[in-house]
């Protein structure tokens, strides 16, 4: 009885789809913790890469998301990828085991679909990119030379009168939020506009605190990988430290493609 409950709740964790017609063994890496094989299991010239798993999710982890990443970085050297939601697992059904259910049921039932986005996605790597200002002071007193509005207020902040005073500063900073706001989106417009010729795609990520200035996920084919870099470090010398950038990549391009796939037991 016991036996029997382990091979029912025994599925497979699921990393990514490839572009690939060969069944192979990538090493004992799987999620978990346990030692388990990653393999693929394909259907004509796609294939899905799992390890064997209980079908109990995971929990959202530093330690579970980068393994969960790092796996697929390991087979973006050799494949075009397809990443899937982290702690996707497949769990079996009566009379058939899982990774037939996952080629009947993924791979031939979105044989069309995955194709499509295999093709689209073929020789691209995703490029993380987030530039921020080191020196606000600096930042604040070109917001001031800039707006002649901000500048005029500053100047009345010398009033005797308290309400007053306090009214003013509230104003004052509404209308330097505002303009650091515009102020960040033009120079992430004029970085974006530098980088165009390099990059397919390109994804907005949230901003975390006044001085991040940008927070972008760019989609670039490898040819000009090279390229991409050269145009950073021109941008960041150009700017003499007003600006730092924190670059990072290649990674999987999860920010473009993220495949939902529900096989439950």
């Amino acid at each position: 009885m016991n036996i029997e409950k382990h091979k029912r709740e025994e599925g497979k964790y699921i990393y990514c789809v490839i572009n690939s017609s060969e069944e192979k063994d990538f090493g004992n890496i799987g999620i978990g913790g346990r030692g388990d094989m990653v393999h693929s299991v394909c259907y004509q010239d796609i294939g899905v890469v799992v390890s064997n798993s209980p079908t109990t999710k995971y929990p959202i982890s530093r330690e579970n998301i980068l393994l969960h990443q790092k796996i697929m970085e390991t087979l973006m050297e050799n494949y075009t990828i397809l990443p899937v939601k982290f702690s996707t697992i497949a769990g079996g059904r009566e009379g058939i085991d899982v990774a037939q259910r996952i080629r009947l049921e993924v791979l031939k039932a979105r044989y069309e679909e995955l194709k499509e986005l295999l093709d689209r996605m073929e020789n691209k790597i995703e490029l993380g990119l987030k530039a921020l200002w080191p020196d606000m002071k600096v930042i604040f007193q070109e917001i001031v030379k800039e707006n002649a509005e901000i500048k005029r207020m500053k100047r009345l902040m010398d009033s005797g009168n308290p309400v007053k005073l306090q009214n003013r500063v509230v104003n004052l900073g509404e209308k330097v939020k505002k303009a650091l706001e515009a102020k960040k989106d033009r120079e992430t417009d004029q970085i974006n506009a530098s980088l165009k010729r390099c990059y397919v795609d390109k994804r907005s990520n949230k901003l975390f605190g006044d001085n991040m200035v940008m927070n972008y996920s760019f989609l670039v084919d490898k040819s000009c990988s090279e390229e991409f870099d050269d145009l950073i470090k021109k941008i960041d010398s150009t700017l003499n430290g007003r600006m730092r950038f924190k670059y990072i990549g290649p990674v999987p391009p999860i920010n473009f493609v993220e495949l939902v796939i529900i096989l439950e037991d």
